[in-house]
């Protein structure tokens, strides 16, 4: 007879949070040194990289800001000494609607256009 497998269902919520954090205990404390810094790293690079929206980003910039203290201001000037670009975030972070808007207007003109092919 074949024993039963288990699914996450078969657990109450407070038995499922107790196993995830046996799993995580374990799963950490089972890495080496090297592992646990290549995870770190992958994971701080997904948070701060890879960031959706402004919100994210302002999270990410907080993050920055906590970390590196005083110096972050410093640190702020270096970059863009270092890597001087003609493009700003303001460029960037226009609002969606003016966006969809100037958009919209961009397209109402081109259709406005006569064809080559209308007579």
């Amino acid at each position: 007879m074949k024993k039963k497998s288990f699914i996450y269902s078969d657990l109450s919520i407070k038995q499922l949070q107790h196993l995830k954090e046996f799993y995580i205990q374990n799963k950490v404390n089972s890495m080496s040194n090297q592992e646990l810094k290549e995870f770190v790293l992958e994971i701080i690079s997904h948070q701060i990289n890879e960031t959706i929206g402004k919100e994210e980003e302002m999270e990410a910039w907080r993050e920055m800001s906590d970390f590196f203290g005083e110096k972050f201001e410093i640190i702020i000037l270096d970059m863009q000494k270092k890597y001087k670009d003609d493009g700003s975030l303001q460029d960037i972070e226009k609002d969606p609607q003016k966006q969809r808007q100037e958009l919209l207007e961009r397209n109402n003109i081109e259709t406005e256009k006569q064809d080559m092919w209308d007579d």
